[in-house]
């Protein structure tokens, strides 16, 4: 019999990887997605077939925000493992929208768990997407994050997956759940979100190349962080739940990478001159040709998180050495991958206008 698995969050960035791998490990896939008025599957339609036709990929309408949504959708299921990935996840939006996040990113995960409990789904594993936004800004005196580094978050977003962190490890603790946490640190991809800071980046940088001369608006440049790739991550979510005893692992890259320093490599792989001018708030980006100099990048303001984390570096020895895996990607695959989407992506636009 085919091995079930459930995913909460289909439709985004790992939900959709997630989905592609274990449905070439030969699962039988089901996701949930919201309801809503637009389509909102992209990341997905490559993959979806119309209910009429035999698949192994299904589809249902639930929301984290819904309990009896979730208690149907998994009585009707009953999957062997559920991978909780669906949140509000952006943590800049969290500050505007504190309530839902915390709905969605905390209590969402509460109610998966309570649903699994409902149904005596014992032989369920549960996977929880934590994030490094647990830790804030006090690494231990190796200066990187591991599974026993004290949490202090410093975000709305941060906060709620802290709820969801504990109370995968009280059920666990309590019920004897095969539930585990992933504490995956900053991961991006083609499919990254239009508005996280790579993304825009790499986004930005398409459109410079076929012609576009609009700024890039970034925040704070000085800001580090740990950035893998998806790809990576999700084989590793799954690699997690195939354990013999449900466990709690650090999932980064252990190097470190500023904004401004992304930006860097991608001007280095499209092999553009960039310099920079200027400190703080003033600082700009310029492009060099010759003797011309074009400005692309300022900053804004606006992009700053009220409480700003400058540094957060994992160190993912255990998951690593327990899993048994060895990281495919670095970041100048990473920074290809996604340009060169976004360049195909951009190409096709410009050809549908014509």
């Amino acid at each position: 019999m085919k091995k079930k698995a459930l995913i909460t969050g289909i439709t985004g960035q790992d939900g959709s990887y997630l989905a592609e791998f274990l449905l070439k490990k030969g699962y039988v896939v089901h996701g949930i997605k919201r309801k809503s008025s637009t389509f909102n599957t992209n990341r997905i339609d490559h993959i979806y077939k119309d209910f009429h036709t035999k698949s192994n990929f299904f589809l249902h309408y639930g929301d984290l925000a819904d309990s009896n949504s979730i208690v149907n959708v998994l009585n009707k299921v009953k999957p062997h493992e559920i991978y909780n990935l669906g949140a509000q996840s952006h943590v800049g939006h969290s500050f505007e929208i504190p309530e839902y996040t915390s709905e969605v990113t905390g209590l969402g995960t509460l109610r998966v768990l309570e649903a699994m409990r409902f149904l005596n789904l014992k032989k369920t594993k549960f996977y929880q997407a934590s994030t490094s936004e647990l830790f804030g800004e006090k690494p231990n005196k190796a200066n990187s994050f591991d599974e026993n580094s004290l949490m202090i978050p410093k975000s709305p977003y941060g906060v709620s997956k802290l709820y969801s962190y504990f109370i995968t490890k009280i059920y666990r603790e309590a019920y004897g759940f095969y539930a585990c946490n992933g504490i995956l640190f900053n991961h991006e991809s083609p499919r990254r979100g239009e508005t996280f800071v790579t993304r825009k980046i790499t986004m930005f940088f398409a459109k410079r190349i076929l012609g576009s001369k609009e700024i890039l608006y970034l925040g704070n440049l000085n800001a580090k962080r740990d950035w893998g790739h998806a790809k990576d991550y999700v084989e590793m979510q799954w690699k997690i739940l195939q354990q013999l005893r449900p466990d709690d692992y650090v999932i980064a890259t252990g190097k470190t990478t500023s904004v401004r320093e992304f930006v860097n490599e991608c001007c280095k792989y499209l092999k553009l001159k960039i310099i920079w001018v200027g400190s703080g708030l003033n600082e700009k980006a310029y492009i060099v040709n010759g003797k011309k100099k074009e400005l692309i990048i300022k900053i804004d303001k606006k992009y700053y998180r009220p409480l700003e984390i400058d540094y957060l570096k994992g160190n993912p020895k255990k998951a690593l050495r327990k899993l048994k895996y060895k990281l495919k990607h670095d970041l100048k695959d990473l920074v290809r991958d996604m340009i060169d989407s976004d360049l195909k992506l951009y190409k096709k636009k410009i050809n549908e206008k014509n």
